[in-house]
């Protein structure tokens, strides 16, 4: 029974990683989309979205399921509810990286991003990249010095977000309302994609390593 249950801790780490690989091609195929207006990737986007719900609700419920019958304690059971929450954390990723196709969907033809943001857009849609993929190793191997590369890679997308805020807000602004709705909601999705890439990577780390002092900011985590 011992060797069963340490099998379906695996499985469960396993579909973690595949999620998160999921979720990366969704945010690479989302961010991509957002900066040429591909309406067609960005489509891929929206339908692949699915697929990820499906995954975390069938992760969500072998959870439930080890919980019923294995009844696990100690740090058994931190990793069966931690899944849980991280489950829900990148499934949110997954939404957001819709919601910026969505975006580009609705602009299409016309570009989403509006002028004098693109090299801003651009840098930050190579962050969430980056941050998608270093969770995933993260989830896969359990390397703390990923988890650090990722608050610092998020460091940096709060910055770019702030610069979008002062840019729209400036007297030298000359968008329409359209183009600053577009530009802060698409700043507000990218970085909030990183701030739920931190959250589970605090929660890999304090499984890790017992230690929850990694990073002692609170970091709330609302539906986008």
């Amino acid at each position: 029974m011992r060797e069963v249950f340490h099998q379906s801790l695996e499985d469960v780490q396993g579909r973690l990683v595949e999620i998160a690989e999921l979720v990366t091609v969704a945010i690479e195929k989302a961010t991509r989309s957002f900066s040429s207006s591909d309406v067609a990737l960005a489509e891929e986007v929206i339908e692949a979205d699915a697929v990820i719900d499906d995954k975390a609700v069938a992760l969500d419920e072998l959870a439930i399921e080890i919980l019923a019958r294995q009844q696990p304690v100690a740090r058994d059971l931190r990793i069966v509810v931690s899944a849980l929450r991280i489950s829900a954390s990148l499934e949110r990723m997954g939404d957001i990286a819709e919601h910026i196709a969505q975006l580009t969907r609705m602009r299409f033809p016309e570009r989403a991003i509006p002028k004098g943001l693109k090299s801003t857009f651009t840098k930050m849609g190579e962050l969430d990249v980056a941050v998608a993929r270093k969770l995933t190793e993260l989830l896969r191997n359990e390397d703390k010095a990923l988890a650090d590369e990722i608050r610092n890679d998020d460091d940096k997308l709060d910055d770019l977000h702030l610069s979008v805020f002062e840019k729209v807000l400036s007297d030298s602004w000359k968008g329409e309302a359209s183009a600053t709705v577009d530009a802060t909601l698409a700043s507000r999705y990218l970085e909030r994609f990183a701030d739920h890439a931190v959250s589970v990577s605090k929660k890999v780390v304090y499984l890790s390593t017992g230690d929850w002092t990694v990073d002692t900011e609170t970091i709330e985590v609302p539906r986008p």
